[in-house]
């Protein structure tokens, strides 16, 4: 198994002043929950966004009309203080004649418009937001390769060379742009276990009982966290790995919500899968941070970027607009505060409330099993995994 790293550090510290809300949890619909960190829903008082050298254009300029159908997650135009909402108010203040329609993410996920695809049925939306690496390679294992999303023509998206190397999210036909990335991690209890420093340290009598994880069928931190340890022990090696988990007692549940909270904020146990920005959410929500300290396993988190495509029959000039906004430093700063993610772009580009210097933390390594060995394995590794343990 070739290990892949995406991002060593961000800005060259291991803390980074970035924030927002919990991504969504799994192709089912399920999400994470908005965070509360700004309580205004004020879009910005003008009708401009920002270019590469700071100053500002007018999007009218651009003469486009008509309506952008961008299909996504819950969690992004649904909950506490989400970022669909603002970007739809933002976006089409900055392109009036252009309305902005947003469209819940069917239960199935990409399956859904996979099996459309496959069945020579139109697809209404234009855009997908909210595409991870496993969800090209579904399409790609399922339909002709390269299928269902438009290469992009990065030339034609001027901001697109703000995004930090590494997301390129390792697509072979380029179709997809990352917009931000988050980093799975275990969050822990500090007064009752101490921080375990390696997988194998999750195996010890010191964590029996102790770990919350995510049904890697149902859940994204569940299979990001899956993955993750497939890259730490290799195809051969991840299911005997998992047995010795269980034999210590771990304990998987459907999805993120019912394992962080339910479970986990319920003190049923002292250790979750979750993500690094987990006391973003908590220092918002006045939560004491004893329960809410961050662990990197092995001195890593899982990186799982998240981005934009266009579907084959989308219409380009206007997704090709909206993407050139979601890159914007302003947009990106609205996605990283309200969904407790990191932004895809160079830290010059975007200005965050310094207070998440401390509390939103990049692993020392970041990794992530790529698009070419997801290739062909990833419903493989996920069926046999669950046959074992998706009921325990």
């Amino acid at each position: 198994m070739r290990r892949r790293t995406v991002l060593g550090s961000v800005g060259g510290g291991i803390t980074l002043g970035l924030a927002g809300c919990l991504t969504q949890d799994g192709e089912n619909g399920e999400t994470g929950s908005g965070s509360d960190v700004d309580d205004s829903d004020e879009s910005p008082t003008d009708d401009s966004t920002d270019t590469d050298d700071g100053t500002e254009t007018d999007g009218e300029d651009d003469e486009l009309s008509g309506t952008l159908q961008v299909v996504t997650y819950e969690s992004m135009i649904d909950g506490e203080n989400p970022a669909g909402p603002w970007l739809k108010e933002a976006f089409e203040d900055a392109y009036p004649e252009v309305e902005l329609e947003w469209v819940q993410l069917p239960d199935q996920g990409i399956n859904h418009y996979v099996n459309r695809a496959d069945e020579g049925v139109e697809i209404e939306p234009d855009v997908y937001f909210g595409l991870n690496i496993d969800d090209l390679v579904t399409v790609d294992d399922n339909l002709e390769d390269g299928g269902l999303f438009r290469d992009l023509d990065t030339d034609e998206i001027d901001r697109a060379d703000r995004i930090r190397d590494g997301l390129d999210m390792g697509d072979p036909h380029g179709r997809v742009l990352a917009y931000d990335t988050g980093y799975i991690s275990l969050v822990y209890d500090e007064s009752e276990i101490d921080e375990p420093q390696t997988f194998e340290d999750l195996t010890e009598p010191a964590y029996e009982d102790a770990l919350l994880a995510q049904n890697a069928q149902t859940s994204d931190p569940g299979q990001a966290f899956l993955l993750w340890t497939i890259d730490a022990f290799g195809e051969d090696g991840y299911l005997d790995y998992w047995a010795d988990l269980r034999e210590n007692g771990v304990r998987v549940l459907d999805d993120w919500t019912e394992s962080y909270y339910g479970a986990y904020m319920e003190e049923d146990r002292p250790m979750v899968v979750s993500y690094s920005t987990d006391q973003v959410f908590a220092v918002a929500e006045g939560n004491d941070l004893t329960r809410h300290q961050v662990g990197f396993l092995n001195d890593q988190g899982y990186a799982n970027p998240e981005g934009m495509a266009v579907f084959e029959g989308g219409d380009t000039d206007l997704a090709y607009a909206f993407f050139e906004f979601v890159l914007s430093s302003d947009a990106q700063a609205e996605i990283a505060e309200r969904n407790v993610q990191f932004p895809a772009v160079e830290e010059e580009y975007v200005d965050l409330d310094e207070e998440f210097d401390e509390y939103a933390y990049v692993p020392p390594e970041a990794v992530t099993v790529g698009y070419e060995d997801l290739r062909g394995n990833v419903d493989e590794w996920v069926d046999d995994w669950a046959r074992e343990f998706a009921t325990h």
